[in-house]
């Protein structure tokens, strides 16, 4: 199959009132255990590269043309994202590389410099024919540089995104990066008068902190992009820990790290299914783990 459009996966899932699950790659065994997790929902995923995992990587062209082709030989539909870029030079990096959509992430600006910023971006990534995701009202957590407690505005929203021409934009509803609990409150109310202000979808940032039931809330009241990084990378070094537990004399890292994919798979899978709202019943290995603890 080739390799999938995130215009195309997010407008399809905003159309039928789902979401659709955006992962974090840290390094190529998440991006082939995330095409893996679409094969076993049969839905498709969006694989996110972020700025700081380009950093990780010494650039973004080695993890990106190993994520591309990865995407490539999925058989279900599979998209690759920039995600959270702060250089525009990056964004242009990654259209040249093949990348169909792109997050320039503008929300720790001044409102009049994330404007030009955006905008700037948005034209450049539409002439090559690539979809853009915006941030208006920082999500909380990532490093301190986002203000806790901050909501997107709806009518700082609708102008948002008529100024600036982005395809989607995450806002700040309760979220937070990086949490290791899912405690997160969000603002259901609010994430309902953002879908009704906007006319393009909306993403959720900082979902590993935010439980099963709030998620599938946020979903109906009009969330469609869902990201999720912490949580996942939780299962796969929770899976390579174990198996160093067990045999203090093991080295080949393959035998290591291939349960970690396995695991970052199978919850990926169970997110999938949650998300596009088709599976809410079944809980996460995390939770039965932690009932059983």
């Amino acid at each position: 199959m080739t390799l999938a459009r995130a215009a195309d996966l997010i407008r399809d899932a905003s159309a039928a009132g789902r979401g659709i699950g955006a992962f974090n790659v840290i390094h190529l065994e998440t991006a082939e255990a995330l095409v893996l997790a679409s094969a076993q929902a049969q839905l498709p995923v969006i694989l996110q590269i972020s700025q700081n995992c380009a950093k990780y990587h010494g650039g973004l062209e080695p993890i990106a043309l190993a994520t591309l082709a990865v995407a490539r030989r999925a058989e279900t539909p599979v998209a690759v994202h920039l995600d959270h870029a702060e250089l525009p030079e990056l964004v242009d990096e990654a259209i040249a590389l093949g990348f169909g959509s792109v997050m320039f992430d503008g929300g720790a600006l001044p409102y009049d410099e994330n404007v030009a910023l955006t905008a700037e971006v948005a034209r450049k990534a539409h002439a090559a024919g690539v979809y853009v995701e915006g941030e208006l009202g920082e999500v909380g957590g990532k490093d301190g540089a986002h203000a806790p407690g901050v909501r997107t505005d709806p009518a700082e929203a609708q102008a948002f995104v008529a100024e600036t021409g982005v395809d989607a934009l995450a806002v700040a509803v309760g979220s937070s990066h990086a949490m290791l609990d899912r405690s997160a409150s969000l603002d259901i109310e609010l994430i309902a008068q953002l879908r009704a202000a906007l006319d393009v979808p909306l993403v959720l940032h900082g979902s590993s902190g935010v439980a099963d039931d709030v998620i599938a809330q946020a979903v109906r009241a009009g969330m469609t992009k869902i990201n999720v990084s912490t949580h996942l990378n939780g299962f796969f070094t929770r899976a390579v820990r174990q198996m160093l537990d067990a045999d203090e004399r093991l080295v080949d890292s393959r035998k290591y790290v291939a349960p970690g994919r396995v695991a970052v798979a199978d919850e990926a899978a169970r997110l999938l299914r949650l998300f596009a709202l088709s599976d809410l019943s079944a809980p996460s290995a995390l939770s039965l783990s932690q009932e059983s603890a």
